[in-house]
């Protein structure tokens, strides 16, 4: 198996309620390992330019308010097939429907407010890590 990077954020209910150090340890329990973290609060023209392939869902302007409301963590995640081991520890979008044990599962308020976000495929991974992070702020 391959090393591939993943974008991960938590998103504000999950930094809101301090979550961001038990949800890295169920990223580093699953195997992967953070090689770039920080802290930001997401400007508007950032989440809308992020989320733009949602431009036409009805959910569009509130997603974005949503992720301007409060510190995020960005991170970059890294390790074998880090996209779907990432995937599987986040759970399903709903958190009811979320496996035990992942992030969702353990820590989403509701499928609006479910904690995290991952990247779905290795070229949607590498345009996210490069909206938030320069080369040389992931060490590895």
């Amino acid at each position: 198996m391959a090393i591939e990077r993943t974008f991960s954020i938590l998103k504000p209910d999950a930094t809101a309620r301090n979550l961001t150090g038990a949800i890295n340890a169920l990223i580093e329990k699953a195997g992967l390992r953070i090689v770039a973290q920080k802290r930001i609060r997401m400007s508007k023209a950032e989440a809308e330019s992020f989320y733009g392939v949602h431009r036409e869902r009805p959910f569009f302007g509130e997603l974005v308010t949503f992720m301007i409301s409060a510190p995020v963590v960005v991170q970059v995640l890294e390790g074998e097939n880090a996209i779907a081991k990432y995937r599987e520890v986040m759970g399903a979008t709903d958190p009811a429907k979320a496996a035990d044990g992942t992030i969702r599962k353990l820590h989403a308020k509701s499928v609006g407010e479910n904690s995290v976000h991952g990247s779905d495929a290795v070229d949607t991974a590498a345009k996210e890590i490069a909206q938030f992070f320069a080369g040389n702020e992931i060490v590895g």
